[in-house]
């Protein structure tokens, strides 16, 4: 005679195998520079997702809001599945011209005021990385993919993508501090089973990063900002 708890535990796997199993892990940043990394152990901006060895998934539409405030693009770094409608809304007291003249997808949203909004549609994998015309220090970057199974990492390096339907998969890993022979590394392929997969802890490096500067959209220096009484710093009140 089947007991009662087996049942109920085959219910589960079954109910997994349906709807998806849990895929969870965590991020540690190692050999930084970064204040943020070094004394206050935040993790976050990492970002990480499945991609199906077999056939393509439906990918889900979706949108996606950064904001222009304080002279910041928050959030820094998103990642979101191809098709994505992201918006641009301005919420600081001058222009902004978000851009980007990187592989992922050019574009160029234009001059536009204080109080309004521009969306673009990425249409391409791919990292984005997002600049304004006017104020060389403000930047982000979206990472594009071909996958609903994404995820990024919270402060304290957590992170979990619900419902990933079992099978093999390709996991990729994204850092704005790591090098491309650093992230080639940590790609690997992965097998998630209805019971789901606890991926452990992901050590990246940063060792070997260097800031890269960027022009304005026109390939450009940037001119000084104005500074100065009225000049706005975009600094936290």
């Amino acid at each position: 005679m089947t007991s009662p708890l087996r049942i109920s535990f085959s219910l589960v796997l079954l109910a997994a195998a349906a709807w998806g199993a849990n895929v969870t892990g965590s991020v540690e940043l190692a050999d930084s520079r970064e204040s943020s990394v070094r004394k206050k152990r935040n993790f976050s901006g990492v970002a990480l997702w499945l991609e199906p060895l077999g056939a393509s998934p439906a990918l889900p539409a979706s949108t996606l809001t950064i904001t222009q405030k304080e002279k910041r693009f928050s959030p820094h770094v998103s990642i979101a599945p191809t098709g994505v409608m992201v918006d641009f809304p301005n919420f600081d007291p001058i222009f902004h011209n978000a851009f980007s003249n990187f592989a992922g997808q050019p574009f160029d949203t234009g001059l536009y005021p204080p109080g309004s909004t521009r969306k673009v549609r990425f249409a391409r994998p791919g990292v984005v990385r997002v600049f304004c015309n006017i104020h060389s220090t403000m930047s982000a970057v979206i990472v594009v993919v071909n996958t609903p199974h994404m995820a990024m990492t919270s402060a304290s390096g957590a992170f979990s993508m619900a419902n990933v339907p079992p099978g093999e998969y390709t996991l990729k890993v994204w850092h704005e501090r790591a090098t491309e022979a650093t992230l080639d590394r940590l790609t690997r392929r992965v097998t998630v089973t209805a019971a789901g997969l606890p991926l452990g802890t992901i050590t990246i490096s940063e060792s070997g990063y260097l800031p890269v500067p960027h022009t304005n959209k026109h390939g450009h220096d940037y001119p000084p900002e104005p500074t100065g009484p009225g000049a706005y710093s975009g600094a936290r009140k």
